[in-house]
């Protein structure tokens, strides 16, 4: 049967138009040929700040002895569960070499980036996850220098929970910029920081612009849109679950896609029954946030059956993707395109946001249909090297030399040929190409 729609978008991730990637330019401009007194400039004007910078190892003691002991156990707890699957992921890359023809060796190296950069949303709230997720990610790669980098609240400064965990998971500096300024501090080695390799971790569209302009100067993790989610249910599935994680993951914006697709009409008639009372017990700006989400981006799906459940989340190719269904192993086996997965109505999406272990910096706007999320192989370099005997050189010098005279690289060409000559003196070797 055709996918029936019991509610479809009036907007998708993609409607907001709002252009602000002249304002962002005009910013990085400015800042790159003013140096630090520009950044500074910025971060009067947009962070409302004028404390220090850098952090001192003073003023990190002072923001630690703020954060409640509680609070300190559950961050280590969600820190120790990321470095944990983090080192396992590490264990996955593995330098090797193998012998291609006698006598010519050829291997993979995997190097860490130097610097990395890692961006930690403020606001009104202490973005701790993200902390975790970045700083704990590229501290198990291997990363030299790890800088933090976080927007102060005026007058206060970076929220301590942010300090202390930034400081737990091993950033070696903590920068108090927001915003441009930040990524851009970050980006061009300011304060007498190291430049970034590679940027990493959420923020607003204009942080997200940053980082796309700034792109191929430095690495990123991902050009990230608004969060999305998915959520997969059938008959067995618990409606009042379903409708409480689409609630869950509507409050991040206004413009955060949330989908349910089902085989099963009633639950998503349930489903769609439940949500706006489970909407309007939210605090006010979760609330807004949620109802904007809900009426213009939320979609509830009818599928047929469970193949063609499973090929429409390969379609929207989600950033979140949520199983509520039986046989948990079929889906895990059949879905191909998501950034991270959720098997089972006994996880969720908050636990991989804030504690279990997976990381949450994910990819958005359909592009896990091509690339998977943070992890410690974006902070790694994979590169090859090799090296050969004279008798290994000789078959790949006469290949190379004709390949490269076919495709009229004669420099080429003729690099082959010096080693031929030197290494086997007195011999002919016939270089030519017939075309």
């Amino acid at each position: 049967m055709p996918r029936t729609y019991l509610k479809k978008a009036e907007l998708t991730s993609t409607s907001d138009t709002t252009d602000v990637r002249a304002t962002v330019q005009e910013i990085l401009d400015a800042i790159e040929a003013g140096g630090d007194a520009k950044a500074l400039e910025y971060a009067a004007k947009f962070d409302r700040y004028d404390g220090n910078v850098v952090l001192c190892r003073d003023e990190i003691d002072a923001a630690v002895a703020l954060v409640p002991e509680k609070l300190k156990d559950d961050i280590r707890f969600a820190h120790d569960n990321v470095r944990r699957f983090a080192e396992a992921q590490r264990e996955t890359l593995k330098d090797i070499e193998v012998e291609i023809v006698p006598g010519l060796v050829a291997g993979q190296k995997s190097i860490p980036c130097g610097t990395a950069g890692c961006y930690v949303p403020g606001g009104r709230y202490s973005h701790i996850a993200s902390a975790i997720m970045t700083v704990t990610t590229a501290r198990v790669a291997g990363c030299r220098n790890i800088v933090a980098c976080s927007p102060p609240r005026p007058g206060v400064g970076i929220a301590p929970a942010i300090v202390y965990t930034a400081d737990l998971c091993g950033a070696d500096t903590i920068l108090a910029m927001g915003g441009v300024q930040g990524v851009a501090a970050m980006t061009f080695g300011l304060f007498g920081l190291p430049r970034a390799d590679i940027l990493v971790g959420p923020g607003n569209q204009f942080v997200a612009e940053a980082k796309r302009i700034l792109y191929g100067r430095v690495g990123i993790d991902m050009f990230a849109g608004p969060t999305d989610s998915l959520i997969l249910a059938d008959g067995t599935a618990d409606a009042a679950i379903v409708a409480a994680d689409l609630v869950g993951q509507a409050e991040h914006g206004y413009n955060s896609p949330v989908w349910l697709v089902t085989d099963d009409r009633a639950l998503g008639e349930r489903v769609m029954e439940l949500v706006p009372g489970l909407i309007s017990d939210l605090p006010e700006t979760n609330r807004q946030n949620a109802e904007a989400a809900w009426r213009d981006y939320a979609e509830v799906i009818v599928c047929g059956d469970r193949e063609e459940m499973a090929a429409t989340a390969d379609e929207y190719a989600p950033e979140h993707l949520t199983v509520q269904a039986a046989d948990l192993p079929w889906w895990l086996d059949r879905l191909q395109c998501y950034g991270s997965l959720f098997l089972g109505e006994e996880t969720t999406v908050a636990f991989g946001d804030k504690a279990s272990g997976t990381n949450h910096v994910l990819p958005t706007s359909g592009a896990a249909s091509y690339t998977g999320g943070l992890s410690v192989h974006k902070f790694m370099k994979i590169v090859t090297w090799q090296k050969a005997t004279r008798d290994g050189a000789r078959p790949v010098a006469e290949a190379t030399a004709r390949i490269s005279r076919l495709e009229g690289m004669e420099g080429h060409a003729r690099t082959a040929d010096i080693r031929l000559r030197k290494y086997f003196p007195g011999e002919t070797f016939d270089l030519s190409v017939d075309e």
